[in-house]
């Protein structure tokens, strides 16, 4: 008996070191791809002054200096009444709207990403070194430092100073977040702690503020972003409290609410950029279930009791990724040239269930967007420092 037992337990250890010996191979498979752009990217970064949101303001915002503002992209000026109320046009972007604070945290982000995943690739910590100093200008420098609220994101003229909506914007500080995870024993404690703080504050008011708990409420992709970087920041704080409500959320709200059983979004189907929004919410639930996923959590291999689940999603979606001519529904009013690139869900899918088709299609995609709608819409754009 007691040899059966042995042998038992032996079999498990096998299959489990054999598990995690397919996911170090993925992981390397990414670090391989990636090891130029990585190299290149951290070679600019290094090169960067710090920008934040004092940078550049505008006459238009309600907040002040230290205050992130930025406008509702589909809001354009009434022709019959030019100085009144914006009026929404779906899916069009405004070019005249204020976006240098988005800008910034998006440039923000790709330096801290661009430094983290140097770090890991090399471990020299010069990149760590590097990345304080940008961290410290948006998060305890009195002089440049970001106030951790959202007061006045996706402000309309004429209608309002700021919406819940608008915390959308902030899925740029989560490359942010984990690049300081990847590189924190390479920080010095007094500033990490400091940095730690601003994120727990930042949290404080999105599960506090109204704006925060109408984001939390929204149906689709916005909903799906709040339990996102949620996730993501208080993965950095340690708030074991909220992981587990971002974890009970997805699966009691967002999978069964969001998903059909076919492994469509609905919602973002009925978008007037079908394609680009069933892409971006995929990629989000994707990246909440590589967050939230550790022992005794498996959010990967999780269904609803009718067969919902994260595989259902990217098995649904994937062909008209690897090939965008079979999709079958109607076309985005912009930008449907510029999808799909890299995705998120593609290499994080990969590595969850060891698809190689997946991979290999991730490996195919363009890595370096350069249109800015695009570039916006993938927070994830450092993958490597999301593969343990």
């Amino acid at each position: 008996m007691k040899q059966r037992w042995f042998t038992f337990i032996l079999f498990l250890s096998v299959i489990g070191t054999s598990n995690d010996v397919v996911a170090q191979s993925y992981a390397n498979e990414v670090a391989k791809t990636l090891k130029k752009q990585i190299l290149s990217e951290a070679a600019w970064a290094i090169k960067q002054e710090a920008i934040t949101v004092t940078a550049q303001s505008s006459s238009r915002s309600a907040g002040g200096k230290h205050d992130f503002f930025s406008e509702g992209d589909y809001w354009w000026p009434d022709p019959q009444n030019p100085t009144g109320p914006y009026i929404q046009k779906d899916g069009l972007t405004n070019p005249e709207i204020f976006v240098a604070h988005r800008l910034a945290m998006i440039r923000f982000s790709r330096i801290i990403g661009a430094f983290a995943s140097a770090y890991k690739l090399t471990g020299e910590k010069k990149y760590a070194i590097a990345a304080v100093v940008h961290l410290k200008a948006w998060f305890s420098d009195p002089a440049t430092l970001m106030n951790p609220n959202l007061l006045y994101a996706q402000a309309i003229q004429g209608r309002f100073t700021g919406r819940g909506i608008g915390i959308i914007d902030t899925i740029q500080l989560m490359e942010v977040a984990q690049g300081i995870l990847v590189m924190q024993q390479a920080i010095e404690p007094s500033i990490l702690k400091t940095i730690k703080q601003w994120f727990t504050d930042y949290l404080t008011w999105l599960t506090s503020h109204q704006y925060g708990k109408d984001e939390l409420n929204a149906k689709n992709n916005h909903g799906t972003c709040w339990v996102m970087q949620v996730a993501s920041f208080a993965t950095l704080t340690g708030d074991k409290k909220l992981l587990d409500f971002c974890r009970e959320r997805y699966q009691t709200v967002l999978l069964p609410d969001q998903m059909a059983i076919d492994g469509s979004f609905p919602l973002e189907l009925a978008r007037t950029k079908p394609f680009g929004y069933s892409i971006f919410n995929l990629d989000a639930m994707t990246m909440i279930c590589q967050i939230l996923t550790v022992d005794g959590h498996d959010l990967w291999n999780y269904k609803t009791g009718d067969g919902r689940s994260i595989k259902k999603g990217i098995e649904f979606l994937y062909p008209f990724v690897a090939d965008k001519n079979k999709w079958p529904f109607k076309k985005d009013v912009m930008y449907w040239e510029n999808w799909p690139v890299a995705q998120p869900f593609l290499v994080m899918g990969a590595n969850a269930y060891h698809n190689a088709d997946w991979l290999n299609t991730w490996k195919k995609l363009e890595h370096q967007p350069n249109v800015e709608e695009v570039i916006r819409n993938l927070p994830i754009r450092h993958p490597y420092i999301w593969l343990n």
